[in-house]
Formats: C-alpha cells, structure tokens, sequence
C-alpha cells in the first residue's frame, strides 16, 4: 500500500520535486508501433527522450508500452539511467570540432563563438538545450531517423575531450595544451 502511494506521489508531482525540477526532459519523437497478434493489430507508443540537467550532462532513453505518457515514463528512466558528462568551454560550446556516427546516421559538430546560438535541427536541437549548449553549429549527414541521429550526436559528444583531460593524461600543464594550439595549429609537433 505504501508503495503504491509513493508511486501516485510521483504521478501528481508530490514528494520528489527537487529532482523533477533538476532535470530539462526533451521528448525527441512518438512513434505508434503495432503488433500483430490473432485477432488483428495491437497498437503501442515508442517514445524518444532526451534529459539534461543544462551544466553537461545528458541522457536518451526510449520506451514503449500500450499508452503514450507511459512510454514517456519508461524512456525518462532510461535516459536518466545512461547520462554522460560531456565537458563544455566557457559553460556554452564545444571545446572542439567532433564527428559522431551511428548506423547511417553521421553527425558534425562544431564550436561556435559567443552569441551564434544553437544552429542544428530537429533531434541534436534537444539534446543541446538539454546539456546546456548555447552556441553550436551542427549538420546531421545521412539519416534523418531520429534515434540514429540522437545516438550519432551522442558518440560525438562522448568523444569531447576538455584540455583539462588531455594534459593529464599526457603528463603537462593545461597552458602547455592550449597554448601549443594557438601557437602551430592542432595536431602538430
């Protein structure tokens, strides 16, 4: 009995605000599915979500099941089960240009100076809004499906690397990273 008051808690908002409020849910796409049985088709929803908590994190999830705000339950779980952290310069780009892949769908991202806002379409829009991007150029190449295109934006992201990272792991200072940038272009030594 108890259990299932909790559970209405969480239904009408009660009990678990702070973290409700937490979070930015984007729902990415809503699908009717069907499943053909005996007597006839049985429809479903598939549900796309994204959750971010705007300062670099963010997650997907998908679920389905026989309603819609149930499916979005289910995929909302799954996305705040799977966030990654995805470091971000000056708490608004990208600290470099990335290229993300899944299946067919390929994604480019790019850095982008103060004020050019988020310029991406579609799915990567809010997956940008939900980890807290402001300025970003994106072109989603291939597939327009959205799940591939989540998924391929999120490969992109998990590859970001903060010069923070990359000096540690090499062994050196930040200012030895950054500067070596500025100084003969990336990728030379």
């Amino acid at each position: 009995m108890a259990r299932e008051n909790r559970r209405d808690d969480r239904r009408r908002g009660g009990g678990e605000d702070r973290e409700e409020n937490e979070f930015v849910e984007k729902l990415v796409s809503i699908n009717r599915v069907a499943k053909v049985v005996k007597g006839g088709r049985r429809f479903g929803f598939a549900a796309l979500v994204v959750v971010g908590d705007s300062k670099g994190r963010v997650g997907h999830g998908a679920g389905k099941a026989r309603e819609v705000p149930e499916a979005i339950r289910k995929a909302t779980e799954q996305a705040k089960r799977q966030m990654i952290r995805v470091p971000l310069r000056e708490a608004r780009t990208l600290h470099h240009d990335v290229k993300g892949r899944y299946g067919a769908g390929k994604v480019v991202l790019r850095a982008a100076p103060s004020g050019t806002g988020i310029i991406a379409g579609g799915p990567m829009r809010a997956i940008f809004e939900s980890v807290g991007i402001h300025d970003i150029v994106a072109k989603s190449v291939g597939t327009s499906n959205p799940h591939n295109m989540v998924k391929a934006t999120f490969d992109a992201l998990a590859r970001i690397q903060s010069p923070r990272d990359v000096a540690a792991r090499r062994g050196k200072k930040v200012g030895d990273i950054v500067g070596r940038r500025k100084e003969g272009g990336e990728g030379r030594e």
